[in-house]
Order: C-alpha cells, then structure tokens, then sequence
C-alpha cells in the first residue's frame, strides 16, 4: 500500500458469508491502535481485492485481554465491521483433542530439531 508493505496474521475467505475474514493476533491486550491498522487492511481489501458478488470484508482483532470501555470508544466512529475478541491459552490440550494434534516432540523432530 503506497509503496509500504502491511502483513495481515490471518487472511481467510468465508464462503458462505463471500467475504475475506482478516485475523490480527496480538500478545497482550488491545490497543486503540490496532483499530487504525484494521480499518486500513479492510479498506485495502475493499479497494483492490474484492470482486462483484463478494461482501464486505471483515476484521477480527484477537487480544490477551481488552478492556470494554477502550474497545467501545476505538471502534465508536469506525465503519468498517470489525470486531475484538480476547483469548485464553493453556498449558495441556483438553482431553477430547489429545491424539488429534502432534505433540511438540513431533512437531520438533518433524522440522528436524531434534536428533
């Protein structure tokens, strides 16, 4: 974009809704910055990549944690559809999806970490 390279996290395509889905991850709680940097992928998309047929496409910023108040008065006056959700991490896989992912041995030994 002018002449500036931007890295989305996540792009995906939503069939069903015919919209990209933009995804950014973030580390630690949400920042009123991060609203300008979606708003500009969202309208970048818009601008250049949407064909006839397709919607809108929309943001989704994924944070440690948020705070409600900074997240309304950030997206307030935003006419984009951008939405902020907070995420949890934890340190096992719960029991029903152990078996269904690879283990960090494998992951390591499949990239060739380990001997």
């Amino acid at each position: 974009i002018g002449g500036e390279d931007f890295y989305i996290d996540l792009l995906l395509y939503h069939r069903k809704l015919k919209c990209f889905v933009v995804i950014e991850l973030k580390a630690g709680n949400f920042k009123s910055e991060y609203t300008g940097k979606m708003n500009m992928y969202l309208s970048a998309l818009e601008k250049q990549d949407m064909i006839e047929g397709e919607n809108l496409p929309i943001g989704i910023i994924l944070c440690k944690d948020k705070n409600r108040l900074i997240v309304e008065y950030a997206l307030k006056d935003v006419n984009k559809p951008i939405g902020v959700a907070s995420y949890i991490t934890k340190e096992d896989l719960p029991e029903d999806l152990k078996g269904l992912l690879p283990t960090l041995e494998e992951i390591e030994r499949e990239m060739n970490l380990l001997d």
